[in-house]
């Protein structure tokens, strides 16, 4: 008896119409009774060689219509999970390819050869990568170069790479790559220059370290040139954050104070600034300077606030002196600090999320508390892969 796939699961597989898990599949296919499959409309061809192997896109063979309403299900079903019922969900915002602006790869010596990429999907093995539609081409281009560089040190080699797009240019940052003597501190420098990297940092156990910055590296927020500290968080894509930042805009036009919780390097903060004067407030130090720095030289009322919102969260009546706050935490989400959000008389909240289950355990606490859940927009700036990012608004 033929099985029709109706859904995608969280994870990335189809589901069927009788509940089967079915990995590789789209909407529309059809699981036959022999187990073999038979693709419907919206199953495509994947854009990457790598596809099926490489363990950091689950979704390529998924069409842009059905992709579209995987990010909306997986935000939407959340909330229901909590009995929570939006007022209006809008239509899912996907990044396009060849966007992402950092990137996390690993390299390793396998057989005597040198293998650069991502895992292997539920594996430590990793996929040497020979493309990887998902990157900006400046991040793709250095894949080939950075594994001649690595084949020049000799030994064991287990490195992690983080890339970034910075203002400058490509910020790389090397851990577990052993860089002793002047000819391995050349070979760093002379593949710096020849890259035309904006910086190169080392982490050999002390944390990063600027081995090549020729000018300090600046990220732009909202018109504003912020310090990029190395490690820094920035958002996927420059187009996912704008629809973000836009969201939160929007919904908050008009406030006059308004508390950016978990503010990194102001993201959200600085694009707020102007209409409002914000609090940004944010425990990483490197963070809290930059996005203080920034403030100070672009002449923006925002301040900053260097504190831990998991151990010391602001308090109801800290809390009553803005007239909107906005969070954007990591993806364990904000229970303390959303506890003393609900116990205040704030009017609106913007909640930013890049993990739906969290994020729909506070959205019931701020509900219980008097919120409606006005409007949802759920954001896949992680391309092709199970990762979901939402802008939400609540009001009371």
């Amino acid at each position: 008896m033929s099985d029709p796939v109706i859904r995608i699961a969280a994870k990335g597989d189809g589901v069927t119409a009788s509940g089967a898990f079915v990995a590789g599949t789209a909407p529309g296919d059809i699981v036959e009774a022999d187990g073999s499959i038979t693709r419907g409309a919206d199953h495509v061809v994947p854009a990457c060689r790598h596809f099926g192997t490489c363990g950091g896109c689950q979704l390529q063979h998924v069409s842009e219509p059905a992709l579209a309403q995987f990010v909306t299900d997986r935000v939407v079903h959340a909330a229901r999970g909590q009995g929570l019922e939006p007022a209006r969900v809008a239509p899912a915002h996907l990044s396009p390819p060849g966007a992402r602006r950092r990137a996390s790869l690993r390299a390793q010596r396998v057989n005597g050869r040198v293998v650069l990429g991502f895992a292997e999907a539920g594996s430590h093995r990793l996929v040497d990568l020979a493309e990887c539609p998902v990157l900006a081409p400046p991040l793709a281009a250095l894949i080939a170069p950075l594994r001649h560089l690595l084949a020049r040190f000799d030994g064991r080699l287990a490195v992690e790479l983080d890339l970034a797009m910075a203002d400058q240019g490509v910020d790389l940052a090397l851990k577990g790559l052993s860089v002793e003597g002047l000819g391995p501190t050349e070979a760093c420098l002379d593949f710096a220059r020849e890259q035309g990297l904006a910086r190169l940092a080392l982490d050999q156990g002390y944390g990063p370290e600027a081995l090549w910055e020729p000018e300090p590296l600046t990220v732009t927020l909202a018109g504003v040139a912020v310090p990029l500290p190395p490690g820094a968080f920035l958002q996927a894509t420059a187009d996912g954050e704008g629809a973000l930042v836009g969201a939160a805009c929007e919904w908050l036009a008009g406030a006059p104070t308004v508390a950016d919780l978990f503010a990194g390097l102001g993201t959200f903060a600085f694009a707020l600034a102007g209409p409002a004067k914000v609090l940004a407030v944010e425990a990483d130090q490197a963070a809290h300077l930059a996005c203080k720095a920034a403030a100070g030289r672009g002449q923006r009322p925002v301040h900053a606030l260097h504190r831990d919102l998991f151990r010391n969260p602001l308090l109801p009546q800290e809390l009553n002196r803005f007239a909107a706050v906005l969070l954007d935490p990591p993806r364990a989400g904000a229970k303390e600090q959303v506890a003393r959000l609900a116990a205040s008389a704030v009017g609106r909240v913007v909640y930013i999320s890049c993990n739906p289950a969290s994020w729909a355990r506070d959205a019931a606490s701020l509900v219980a508390a008097g919120y409606r859940l006005e409007e949802l927009r759920p954001v896949g700036q992680f391309r092709w892969s199970s990762h979901v990012e939402l802008a939400s608004l609540f009001v009371r």
